[in-house]
């Protein structure tokens, strides 16, 4: 953890579970597990990087990312483009005698890229004009969190939490690839984003929940239809879904969750159908620079079919510089082909991707820049060459500039 001393801008490392502040007269304690919303990572990966600053009793974390990419991939549906992305965070937080309050907040500048996002080759999911995205990843919206959350100890080590707001994340899937330290430095979203993680944008939420040092339990009422096309308002919110979830920490350096939610008309392309979706996720951190997780989602829509994507990725700091990362994905799509006159529209077909990477690690002051690439090549069936061809490739540049390292 990090302590405070006389200084109210000086700060000792002493450890990395929590944040606690010494001269105030109830300690603030900023859990080091806390992912996207309310899921949970190994306690290892400690708290988030930021900067953390005291006014009055109160712990402010500012933490940000802006990244610049080229990407370039082959094949006859492949495309190259330079973009941006980014992602600011600034959260409040107070200890009292009874318990903790928070109020969370996270915006991205994404809203100002075209509404066609950029180029990911065999991912799918929401909209452009009406038309449904392919082989690209959509931009994120210019409000991701507006929420709080208040904890209540009802033990030495237990306590009871109610989290919600206009916009947050419900109790569905593993935290957000964004927040996970085994996808930090990936410049690329995951194929299977939309198996884990669609839903850590929605227009609604309300979590309570049960959570001590072992294990969390927790329930979530939402809105189940994905963001819009306009992504610089606020949507109304709707509790028309609902999910639970449970999660076990039996060590520092592991966390394991298992969810199930029941999803209202999620998809715009989709009218009418609903989605019941499973995920279960295994994260480990070694506290000295290796990430990993596992992870599994099935997709079962109501009418409809099952979709099931498999996700392993991983992150290792060789040195103080220098880290190498990866990931794999198996994923079953049958939105490739929107076109009901094609003669492949909703047929399933179950791709692969391989990527790799690296990022060197450059600190400037509060800020860490990394620098690097990534490289990805892809096994489809066969009826597929036509259109992606024989053996599509791709691979990413990035510059990405950090607040906190």
């Amino acid at each position: 953890m990090l302590e405070m001393d006389e200084s109210p801008d000086t700060f000792e490392e002493i450890g990395t579970d929590c944040i606690t502040i010494s001269n105030v007269n109830c300690p603030i304690t900023i859990r080091g597990s806390a992912g996207s919303g309310t899921s949970l990572l190994p306690k290892s990966e400690g708290p988030m990087r930021g900067l953390h600053i005291m006014a009055g009793k109160w712990m402010l974390m500012a933490h940000g990312t802006i990244s610049t990419q080229y990407t370039d991939h082959s094949g006859p549906r492949g495309d190259e483009k330079f973009y941006s992305t980014s992602m600011a965070m600034l959260t409040a937080e107070r200890e009292t005698d009874w318990g903790r309050i928070q109020f969370k907040s996270m915006m991205s500048l994404e809203p100002a890229m075209k509404a066609r996002g950029y180029p990911n080759l065999f991912a799918t999911g929401e909209t452009a004009g009406g038309e449904p995205l392919v082989d690209r990843q959509h931009p994120h919206d210019l409000f991701m969190e507006l929420a709080a959350r208040v904890d209540v100890n009802i033990a030495d080590s237990a306590s009871l939490f109610l989290y919600g707001g206009p916009v947050g994340e419900p109790a569905l899937g593993p935290s957000a690839f964004m927040h996970r330290a085994s996808a930090q430095y990936n410049p690329e979203p995951p194929i299977a984003h939309h198996w884990f993680d669609s839903t850590h944008i929605t227009y609604g939420v309300v979590t309570a929940g049960i959570s001590s040092p072992l294990w969390q339990i927790e329930g979530s009422a939402f809105r189940g239809a994905e963001p819009d096309e306009d992504r610089w308002d606020i949507e109304k919110p709707k509790l028309d879904s609902w999910s639970v979830r449970a999660t076990l920490t039996p060590s520092p350096n592991w966390a394991v969750q298992a969810s199930y939610g029941q999803i209202n008309e999620p998809e715009a392309t989709h009218p009418g159908e609903d989605e019941r979706r499973f995920t279960t996720s295994a994260h480990y951190n070694s506290g000295g620079g290796l990430a990993a997780m596992a992870a599994f989602s099935a997709k079962d829509r109501v009418p409809g079919r099952t979709l099931t994507a498999w996700l392993g990725e991983v992150s290792w700091d060789l040195d103080e510089r220098n880290t190498l990362f990866g990931r794999v994905e198996n994923v079953a799509n049958d939105e490739l082909f929107p076109d009901h006159d094609d003669p492949l529209h909703d047929r399933t077909f179950r791709v692969t991707k391989f990527q790799a990477g690296y990022a060197r690690r450059i600190p400037l002051g509060p800020f860490e820049l990394a620098l690097g690439g990534s490289a990805a090549a892809y096994a489809a069936p066969s009826a597929l060459n036509p259109y992606y061809g024989d053996s599509p490739v791709g691979y990413t540049l990035f510059g990405r500039l950090t607040l906190g390292q």
